[in-house]
């Protein structure tokens, strides 16, 4: 009985206020009938897109002792799942932490988390890249927005368009950093700046994919977070990789559609709890591609 549910271990910071990281995962997760055990690596009284002030509690001395009473009580999980992560300390607890609680059929998702717009976020530096491929190495899977992808290959600028050809070489070199399946979403249209991408690579059956919607000129903190549940969501309920990330990006752009048209600030994020009800539907499948 225990088993009928799977376990997702969600390892990001905890924002009282604002919908992203734990407060999007937790919700968006436990609707598509998962069950979300979240390991904080911070508490901020909000997050930090777009508010002036915020406080923060960095819990990296707590991890281990959090983790040590999970291994006592013998958890299991069916997916690891990291995000937002506030030192090189705390990269290494993971990787122990992948280490010690994958079984061969937990999927370890890494949302490199630290970068978007072309820019390194503040609490960042250049040295934290390093440390950060050495966590994506231990990944089934990675998700990096366009800037991230950009930064974890070496460039020290994102290009403001991409074509194909290159777009498939990122791919390629990402997975070559050991997970699997490489997703990288925000990627700019080379032909029709109206649109915006997500491209994948599943270097199993060596396929490249694309899914295409309309850009809507605006910014909602904690979509990555969203988008991504949403695909490991479906990833643990035996979707295939394409049609899990034409359910995401589906979902998200539905949030973003039905909030643009409210007047309300931006840094709250989407209306996630108007939307939620939609991921216990099975949606048409709309348009994907080979690449």
């Amino acid at each position: 009985m225990h088993n009928m549910i799977k376990k997702v271990a969600a390892i990001h910071d905890l924002s009282g206020y604002g919908r992203a990281s734990l407060t999007a995962i937790i919700p968006t997760l436990s609707s598509m009938g998962i069950q979300v055990c979240p390991l904080p690596t911070a508490i901020l009284s909000n997050h930090t897109g777009g508010f002036e002030t915020f406080s923060y509690l960095d819990l990296t001395d707590n991890m281990e002792e959090y983790i040590d009473s999970w291994k006592r009580i013998g958890i299991d999980f069916d997916c690891i799942y990291s995000g937002f992560l506030g030192s090189g300390r705390q990269i290494d607890i993971v990787s122990k932490f992948i280490d010690d609680f994958r079984r061969d059929s937990t999927l370890v998702v890494v949302d490199p988390v630290m970068a978007d717009g072309g820019k390194l976020y503040k609490s960042f530096d250049w040295d934290f890249i390093p440390l950060m491929k050495k966590l994506v190495s231990k990944a089934d899977v990675i998700t990096p927005n366009f800037t991230e992808a950009a930064f974890l290959l070496g460039y020290k600028e994102c290009p403001k368009k991409i074509s194909k050809e290159q777009l498939k070489d990122w791919l390629k070199r990402l997975s070559e950093l050991g997970p699997k399946t490489v997703v990288i979403t925000s990627v700019p249209d080379e032909k029709n700046p109206d649109y915006t991408n997500v491209v994948a690579y599943n270097s199993k059956d060596d396929n490249y994919w694309k899914l295409t919607c309309r850009y809507i000129p605006t910014y909602y903190p904690g979509t990555g977070d969203t988008f991504t549940s949403v695909m490991i969501g479906c990833l643990l309920q035996d979707e295939c990789l394409p049609v899990s990330l034409d359910k995401a990006m589906q979902f998200i752009s539905q949030c973003i559609k039905s909030s643009y048209g409210f007047e309300y600030p931006k840094r709250n994020g989407v209306l996630l709890e108007r939307e939620l009800q939609f991921l216990r539907t099975r949606p048409l499948i709309s348009d994907y591609e080979n690449i």
